[in-house]
C-alpha cells in the first residue's frame, strides 16, 4: 500500500512537470508570433497587398481641361473668353469589380503565405525546444557516466595499489573519461548555439529552460483522415486556391478590358457681350453655354493585347493546376516519411529503454566482478558505452518522435 502511495505521488509529480513543460513552450510560441521579424515581415507583405484592393477598384479619376482663348472667337451671342470641361471615364460593366475580386485573392493567397509561416515558425520553436532538452539530456547522462568512470578508475588504482592490475587498466579509464569530456565540453558549445538560435526565432532574450521531463507527442488515429486533412488545410495548397480564383477573376478582367469604355462629361463656356449686329439683337447675347451631357467611347481596336492577356492568364491558372497537384504529391510523400520516422522513434524508445536497463544490470555485474578479482575489464569499458549510447539513443528518439508530430502539425497548417 505503502509503494503504491509513493508511486502515485511521483506519477503526479510527473504529470505536473509534463503540463508545466507544456505551458511554457505555450508561452515561447506566443511571444514568437508576436515578436519574430520574419513573420512580421510576411503579414507586411498581405498588408501591401490588401491596400491594392481598393486601388483598382476605384474610378479612373475625372479628367478637367480649361482653356482661356487669347482670341476669343465671335458667335452669334458674343465672343468666347474661356471654357471649362468635365470629364468622367466608365470602363466596362464588371471590370471593377473583377479586378478587385483578383486583387483580394491575390491577398488571400498573401495570407495563406503568412499563415504558413506562422506554421513553420511553431515548427522551428518546437524542435530547438527540443533539441535543447536533448542536450540538457545528454549533458546530464555524460557527467552521470563520468561519474562512473571515475568511480571505475578508483577502483583500478585500488587493484594496482594491491598488484591485481597494472597501471594500463588506469590509463585506459583516463583515455575514456578524456573523451567523455571532450563530447561533454561540445555539448556545452551546442547548448549555447541552441539557446542563441531560440532567443533570434522569439526575437527576443529569454531564460530557456530545459523541462526534467518531456511528454511523447502522439500521432492523429487514422493515417488517411490525417492525410486528407493535409491536403485540404496546408496553407501552401490553400494558397495556390486562391491564385487560381484571381488567375480566372483576371481572364476576366482581360475580356472586359477589351471592350469599349463611355465617359460622360459636362461643359461650360464663358461668353462675353456681343457688338454685331446679330449678337445685340439676340436675347441671348452675352449668355455663358452649359453643354451637359457629352458622351464619349473608347473602342479597342488593337485585339492583339487583350487576346495576349487573356492567354495569359489562362496559362497561370494552369501552371496553377500542376503546381497544385506537384504539391499534394510531394506532401504524401513527406507524410508518409514522417510517420515512418515517427514509427521507428517509437519503436526505438521502446527498445533503447530496455537496452539501458539490461546495461546497468550487466555494468554493476561487471563492475562487482572487476572489484573482486580484476577480469572483465574490456567488457566493463564497452558495458559502460553502451549505457551511454542506449541513454542518449532513447533521448534521442523522444525528440524525434515529437518532431515527427510537430511537422505533421505544420502540414496540417496548424
Amino acid at each position: 500500500m505503502r509503494n503504491t502511495k509513493i508511486y502515485l505521488s511521483l506519477f503526479m509529480l510527473l504529470l505536473v512537470q509534463i503540463v508545466q513543460a507544456q505551458n511554457e513552450l505555450d508561452s515561447y510560441l506566443k511571444i514568437a508570433a508576436e515578436n519574430n521579424p520574419g513573420l512580421k515581415a510576411k503579414f507586411s507583405d498581405y498588408m501591401v497587398a490588401m491596400e491594392k484592393v481598393p486601388q483598382v477598384t476605384a474610378l479612373p479619376d475625372p479628367q478637367v481641361a480649361f482653356s482661356y482663348f487669347i482670341s476669343t472667337p465671335e458667335t452669334k451671342v458674343g465672343p468666347q473668353n474661356w471654357n471649362v470641361s468635365l470629364t468622367q471615364q466608365f470602363p466596362w460593366f464588371g471590370l471593377l469589380k473583377k479586378q478587385g475580386d483578383a486583387a483580394t485573392n491575390m491577398a488571400k493567397a498573401k495570407y495563406e503565405a503568412f499563415e504558413n509561416e506562422k506554421s513553420n515558425l511553431f515548427f522551428e520553436v518546437k524542435t530547438t525546444y527540443y533539441n535543447y532538452y536533448f542536450i540538457n539530456k545528454a549533458i546530464a547522462i555524460t557527467r552521470e557516466n563520468l561519474s562512473i568512470l571515475q568511480t571505475f578508475k578508483s577502483i583500478s588504482l585500488i587493484k594496482i595499489e594491491a598488484g591485481k592490475s597494472t597501471i594500463a587498466d588506469e590509463l585506459r579509464v583516463e583515455i575514456e573519461i578524456n573523451d567523455l569530456e571532450n563530447q561533454l565540453f561540445l555539448m556545452l558549445d551546442k547548448k549555447s548555439t541552441l539557446q542563441v538560435k531560440f532567443n533570434n526565432l522569439l526575437n527576443q532574450e529569454v531564460a530557456l529552460l530545459a523541462p526534467e521531463n518531456l511528454a511523447q507527442d502522439e500521432m492523429p488515429f487514422d493515417k488517411q483522415i490525417t492525410l486528407d486533412s493535409i491536403l485540404l488545410a496546408n496553407h501552401t495548397i490553400k494558397s495556390i486556391d486562391f491564385k487560381m480564383d484571381a488567375f480566372t477573376s483576371k481572364e476576366d478582367v482581360a475580356k472586359k478590358m477589351g471592350m469599349p469604355k463611355f465617359g460622360v462629361g459636362v461643359s461650360y463656356t464663358s461668353v462675353g457681350k456681343g457688338t454685331s449686329t446679330m449678337a445685340l439683337s439676340s436675347n441671348d447675347n452675352g449668355k455663358d453655354i452649359l453643354v451637359f451631357p457629352m458622351v464619349s467611347v473608347s473602342i479597342p481596336l488593337y485585339r492583339k493585347k487583350y487576346s495576349a492577356m487573356i492567354r495569359e492568364a489562362q496559362y497561370e491558372q494552369e501552371e496553377q493546376t500542376h503546381l497544385k497537384n506537384e504539391t499534394k504529391n510531394k506532401l504524401t510523400t513527406i507524410y508518409e516519411n514522417i510517420t515512418t520516422d515517427f514509427n521507428d522513434a517509437d519503436r526505438r524508445i521502446a527498445l533503447n529503454s530496455k537496452q539501458a536497463e539490461l546495461a546497468k544490470k550487466a555494468l554493476n555485474v561487471l563492475m562487482i566482478s572487476y572489484s573482486t578479482d580484476a577480469k572483465d575489464f574490456d567488457e566493463v569499458l564497452r558495458m559502460e558505452r553502451q549505457l551511454l549510447k542506449y541513454e542518449l539513443e532513447k533521448e534521442k528518439a523522444i525528440i524525434d518522435k515529437n518532431a515527427a508530430v510537430a511537422f505533421t502539425t505544420y502540414l496540417l497548417g496548424r
